[in-house]
């Protein structure tokens, strides 16, 4: 049987309390925490066998346009100075 979402959460706050030394006054603290952990776990892509899949991350160019793959830096920028008449 699967464990629901709260007894995961439990769980993971008792955990976390543990790992703290069982401290006073910070249980929603730990709380809060575990409940976030798990809406990052189900946030994450997954395929039906349970298996994570990792997302392609974005490629980006940080020079202007390439040529033949090769990224050109963008011109430097020069601070333009308005002068007093």
């Amino acid at each position: 049987m699967a464990e629901t979402r709260e007894e995961w959460i439990k769980k993971r706050a008792y955990a976390l309390w543990e790992e703290e030394g069982y401290p006073t006054g910070r249980d929603s603290i730990h709380w809060e925490q575990a409940r976030h952990e798990r809406d990052t776990l189900e946030g994450s892509a997954a395929t039906s066998n349970g298996k994570e899949v990792k997302a392609k991350a974005k490629r980006t160019v940080t020079g202007s346009k390439t040529t033949n793959g090769v990224v050109k830096p963008a011109p430097k920028r020069t601070a333009s100075r308005k002068t007093a008449s």
